[in-house]
């Protein structure tokens, strides 16, 4: 379906605190048992006292997550999904809008939750894991744009190239920086509200239910 109600040519949403109710890296450092170190680093990079790149790398050298742990995250992920995000993902796909995640989260955790929501795996834009044969942590891909504080916004540079205007939905301030790539950001205060991301978003919902977001993207309304 096209016209009046079509806003963007494409919807991008972050995956922790977004499309799942949890922070993926901080459930593997609880699962690790480094949860203490882990946790202040992540609160303090989508609050923007921090920038992603100044933590990712400590971070995975902390929790290596191997293939048992990833697939732990992927059934977590999938049990913490966001209150009304099927119905959210299957509205704007019937409105003909391109869904994609965008997310500085592991990729092999994320795709499970995305084939529960309906999107494709080529329209999951993530940071993957290098595994050995026995399925041990050998590293991540440290070249992904998504580990630097600007990787948003060259995602949905792309994006916007294939499909027109873009929305970027997301919790934190790595959200935010999507702006500079041309996308209109929602911030999402429904699982964790950053006085950050209220302050500078274009438009900022508290809904717990994701389906807040719909008649921003489809109707124009804020």
């Amino acid at each position: 379906m096209t016209g009046s109600l079509v806003r963007f040519g494409a919807v991008a949403f972050d995956c922790d605190s977004t499309l799942s109710s949890v922070e993926g890296i901080d459930e593997l450092a609880r699962r690790a048992g480094c949860f203490d170190e882990i946790e202040p680093l992540t609160a303090m990079a989508m609050d923007g006292r921090l920038t992603i790149d100044q933590v990712y790398g400590r971070r995975m050298d902390l929790v290596r997550p191997d293939r048992a742990a990833l697939d732990w995250l992927a059934g977590l992920y999938i049990e913490t999904a966001t209150v009304g995000a099927v119905e959210t993902v299957r509205t704007l796909r019937e409105a003909g809008v391109a869904v994609h995640v965008v997310s500085g989260g592991l990729r092999p955790a994320i795709l499970p939750l995305a084939a529960h929501l309906g999107i494709a795996p080529n329209d999951v834009h993530a940071v993957d894991v290098a595994l050995g044969p026995d399925g041990d942590f050998l590293g991540y891909e440290t070249g992904s744009p998504l580990t630097r504080p600007d990787g948003k916004a060259a995602v949905c540079r792309e994006l916007a190239a294939r499909h027109g205007p873009v929305a970027m939905i997301g919790d934190g301030t790595t959200d935010l920086a999507a702006r500079s790539g041309g996308a209109f950001v929602v911030g999402y205060g429904g699982v964790v509200a950053r006085d950050a991301v209220r302050a500078s978003a274009d438009v900022f919902v508290t809904d717990a239910a994701l389906t807040a977001v719909l008649p921003i993207l489809l109707n124009g309304r804020s």
